[in-house]
């Protein structure tokens, strides 16, 4: 099987240890990964076997970073299309094709939904309103730009999103857009609940039931803001929709490693020590008012519908293989 390429690895790792991070951006970075393996085979000219190497390229696309859903949509969207090429009989150069064409459509879209969601969301803000924004959501962004853009006189309090602090990338952003922007620490989102209008955050994977998965903290600002009768919305593009989680499946939420929470020689002389640092948490879908994506304004108890129209057919297939599964074990 042909080697899986530097520029590839250069990703992948990227992606593991955040220097690439936000959901849309990882499933950008994979997609392209995805392109760039098809670009660099070299490996045996038969069909199965370029399946085989573009699999285990998205397994290992896929492994580097367990709960933003983003990532194994933008994979699954690219060897989906491979997988019907492959069907359908086509040698590998058409194949390779197959795949350049279908993560460049990735990217293309992704990048479009973006700016959909942002004029689309930006309608709900009115003008004089003070946001309240938490890590660094490309989508979520968005939404304030175009509000900006448009004349809006806002203000917007951004979290510093600890423990690394994705907050300081928003509030670069939006500061650099002539946005007025104040910096505040996550466990000051209640203190100054008082003063905001809404809250605009992004996700990392929405669930069938319609609760949002997003950097930790997000479930306290809902909680916050439900007690102070502050709307929620989260901007999350259909591809952070999560199709699994319609077969049962939990998501997995991912914990890093304690040095992005203390110092490498506070463990050192504090070894008894235990530490724990999740990086995302849970919204049940009666805290949001509404997510917004690039098909519209819905309702959290929507997802499924959305859900069914982007991800049907894997929706089905994976029932069929529960159903068979289930069939054989019985017989």
């Amino acid at each position: 099987m042909s080697r899986i390429p530097s520029r590839v690895t250069e990703i992948a790792e990227a992606i593991k240890v955040m220097k690439i991070r936000g959901a849309g951006r990882i499933a950008r970075a994979a997609a392209e990964a995805l392109k760039i393996a098809a670009e660099e085979y070299v490996g045996p000219v038969e069909s199965q076997a370029f399946l085989d190497y573009m699999e285990k390229i998205g397994s290992y696309l896929k492994s580097t970073r367990p709960t933003a859903v983003s990532l194994p949509n933008a994979v699954g969207f690219v060897l989906l299309r491979l997988r019907r090429g492959f069907e359908a009989g086509l040698p590998v150069p058409k194949l390779r094709k197959v795949v350049i064409d279908a993560a460049e459509t990735f990217i293309r879209n992704s990048r479009l939904a973006v700016e959909i969601i942002g004029r689309i969301g930006s309608k709900r803000i009115r003008d004089g309103e003070v946001i309240l924004t938490h890590c660094n959501s490309s989508a979520a962004v968005s939404v304030i730009l175009h509000a900006h853009r448009e004349g809006k006189r806002i203000k917007v309090y951004a979290t510093e999103t600890r423990p690394r602090f994705q907050g300081y990338i928003t509030y670069k952003i939006l500061k650099k857009a002539g946005v007025k922007v104040t910096l505040i620490p996550d466990s000051a989102i209640r203190f100054f609940m008082k003063d905001i209008d809404k809250v605009v955050v992004g996700a990392d994977t929405v669930t069938a039931n319609g609760a949002v998965v997003n950097k930790i903290g997000t479930s306290l600002i809902a909680l916050a803001a439900h007690e102070a009768r502050v709307r929620v919305f989260v901007a999350a593009e259909t591809y952070k929709f999560s199709p699994m989680t319609v077969l049962g499946e939990l998501v997995e939420i991912e914990e890093r490693s304690p040095l992005e929470v203390v110092s490498k020689e506070y463990l050192d002389t504090n070894p008894a020590i235990t530490i724990r640092n999740p990086a995302f948490d849970v919204t049940p879908p009666e805290y949001i008012d509404a997510i917004i994506t690039e098909k519209g304004l819905i309702p959290p108890k929507a997802a499924i519908l959305v859900l069914r129209e982007e991800f049907g057919r894997i929706i089905e297939e994976g029932i069929l293989s529960i159903v068979e599964e289930s069939f054989s074990k019985e017989f």
